[in-house]
């Protein structure tokens, strides 16, 4: 499988990358250290074997201009991931089940991506091999997400849209679960197009308030 080939259809634009206080941002620079990096991972160079400065020489600039943005390889990694991953979308804020659907849809097509692009497949098999920068994707991206839909939730509740006793941690392993055991633990499980609606649907039945039940007519006078 060629470079091209293994990353079609799947290469976004790399995330937005905070820089240090009093620095000036350069899209292009971050972008050709980015792409540096997924070049030698296409290349079959594994995460444990690149060093920050082969990745400079690969990307063509020094090491100095690499630890400017990134204090080490493991938030460097954790970019590249965000990079060679499909495009977060914005929520609708129309009603709990359209942001529901929104945000499953995005792991659906994630799932996708990891099995049609040899890079993210192999790149998540290693970082979870490696503690450190798992635990860095973890903080930087995953728990980001994570609290993303608890406030989804929580703002259902406020608007009465779901009862408002539910554990949002606990309706968020019932949301992600069905997802992630398809996507994550079953590498040729089904991924149908509307698998999002179905899971948002079936969990929304059981969280929604009781409907109050019409006063009882009055007695004979």
């Amino acid at each position: 499988m060629t470079r091209a080939d293994s990353t079609a259809g799947q290469r976004e634009t790399p995330a937005r990358v905070t820089p240090a206080r009093g620095r000036p941002r350069s899209e292009a620079v971050e972008h050709a250290i980015i792409e540096g990096v997924l070049a030698l991972l296409e290349d079959g160079v594994p995460l444990a074997e690149l060093s920050i400065e082969r990745i400079a020489r690969t990307a063509g600039v020094g090491k100095a201009t690499i630890y400017r943005r990134w204090s080490g390889k493991e938030e460097l990694f954790v970019d590249v991931v965000r990079a060679a991953e499909p495009s977060e979308p914005g929520l609708p804020g129309t009603s709990l089940r359209d942001d529901l659907v929104v945000m499953l849809e995005w792991m659906r097509r994630r799932g996708l991506a990891s099995r049609s692009s040899a890079v993210l497949h192999n790149v998540y098999a290693q970082m979870k091999s490696s503690p450190r920068i798992w635990a860095a994707y973890e903080t930087s991206v995953i728990e980001p997400r994570r609290d993303a839909l608890f406030e989804v939730l929580r703002r259902a509740q406020r608007r009465g849209e779901v009862r408002a006793d539910i554990d949002v941690r606990l309706v968020n392993d019932l949301l992600t679960g069905p997802m992630l055991l398809r996507t994550v633990l079953r590498p040729n499980g089904d991924l149908p197009e509307d698998l999002a609606e179905r899971i948002v649907d079936t969990v929304l039945e059981g969280l929604r308030p009781p409907v109050p039940e019409p006063p009882a007519a009055g007695g004979a006078g």
